[in-house]
């Protein structure tokens, strides 16, 4: 074995001496340039610098730029970033924008003339990122400095004890069903639009990929339930959201708010009102129909880029607006005022605080004109029987 390996060492240094000897330069020889490395080109406009002299030049087609300057393909480039569709196989039906690579030039709002997906990005990342953020942390603020200059807004006159049903067993429901599917939606769209900003940086890139994922995934499937929900509080609360003469003196004194006593309303005030007819109906609307076609669930709808993009931005402007009118009826129905969040948990109200909120529907149930208890009442509860 010894001679063996001693055998084989001796072959090799005899090869490599050989093959130095092989390759070694005659004596007197001009040392050879050495080889460049990686792959060589050329500029295009160095192989044929006259041709942009020719007449027509800026007309040309690829075929007859290929002529005079070979390789300079820059005629079917501009025809990409103008919009040129090219021939595509695959059906119009499941892939409208196949032969199109780059969008048309476009100006949307908050944008510069340039191509629809650079305008796109533009205003999403200068304008609706930055202000809509901006937006709810101003909201957010406001509420904090409210509260801390009037505190939660509590009863002046004490609980008589006797109960008045505020919200039946159903429109709970529906209330709460919608409450539940808007917060999985804020939450997630809060973190996949504005999350890089201040939970990326904590927990890291693959952390937050894993939960933007799972949030998206929570964002598809509480639409819908959403957007039922949604439907069935707007017909359950339609009624008594209907404007009356009464809300602009409530309107015009600011609801009392910033006095002593509250101005007199009915079963919801002008505020609510705002709020069920700019938040639940219109911004609903819009919420709703643009995340139906962001989810290409709208029948018959071509869906080409500059749908989703415009989709995707009008989504994004009342999205924000809804939640920042949202915040605040949230403020108001749980620690801005006392007993609000017990008339939604329980269902019933004391009488002093159906006077001292909403005197006009307080009196209408003492009229007999609005019953104190309008569902089956449960053993053991306390109800007024005016």
């Amino acid at each position: 074995m010894r001679h063996f390996l001693a055998a084989a060492l001796l072959g090799c240094c005899l090869g490599s001496s050989a093959l130095a000897q092989d390759k070694a330069p005659e004596v007197g020889a001009a040392p050879a340039a050495a080889a460049p490395a990686g792959i060589q080109s050329a500029n295009i406009f160095q192989i044929a610098p006259d041709a942009a002299t020719a007449p027509g030049y800026a007309e040309q087609n690829n075929g007859e730029r290929a002529k005079v300057q070979p390789g300079n393909n820059a005629p079917i480039w501009r025809q990409v970033g103008s919009g040129v569709t090219g021939y595509s196989s695959l059906p119009k039906t499941q892939a409208p924008e196949a032969g199109n690579l780059i969008q048309p030039m476009v100006s949307y709002p908050g944008s510069r003339l340039t191509t629809a997906g650079e305008a796109w990005r533009q205003t999403r990342n200068h304008w609706l990122i930055p202000y809509g953020g901006s937006l709810l942390l101003i909201v957010l603020l406001a509420i904090a400095l409210f509260y801390r200059s009037k505190g939660m807004i509590r009863l002046h006159g004490a609980p008589t004890g006797r109960k008045i049903e505020r919200f039946t067993p159903f429109e709970r429901a529906a209330h709460w069903a919608n409450a539940g599917a808007f917060v999985a939606l804020a939450v997630s769209g809060v973190v996949m639009a504005w999350g890089k900003f201040f939970i990326l940086p904590v927990i890291g890139s693959t952390l937050f990929g894993w939960l933007t994922y799972a949030l998206k995934n929570i964002h598809n499937f509480a639409g819908p339930l959403f957007a039922v929900s949604l439907f069935i509080v707007f017909l359950t609360f339609l009624k008594d959201n209907l404007p009356t003469a009464d809300d602009w003196r409530w309107l015009a004194n600011g609801g009392g708010l910033f006095s002593e006593h509250e101005i007199p309303s009915h079963r919801f005030n002008a505020g609510e009102k705002l709020v069920f007819w700019g938040g639940v109906f219109f911004l609903g609307l819009v919420v709703v129909g643009s995340g139906l076609v962001l989810d290409k669930l709208v029948p018959g709808l071509l869906y080409e880029r500059s749908t989703m993009q415009i989709a995707n931005m009008v989504h994004n402007v009342a999205t924000v607006a809804m939640m920042a009118m949202f915040m605040g009826h949230i403020y108001m129905g749980s620690i801005g005022m006392e007993g609000a969040l017990d008339a939604m948990k329980t269902g019933y109200v004391d009488e002093t605080w159906a006077r001292e909120h909403h005197e006009l529907w307080y009196r209408d149930i003492e009229a007999g004109k609005i019953p104190a208890q309008r569902s089956a009442a449960a053993p053991g509860s306390l109800v007024s029987q005016a």
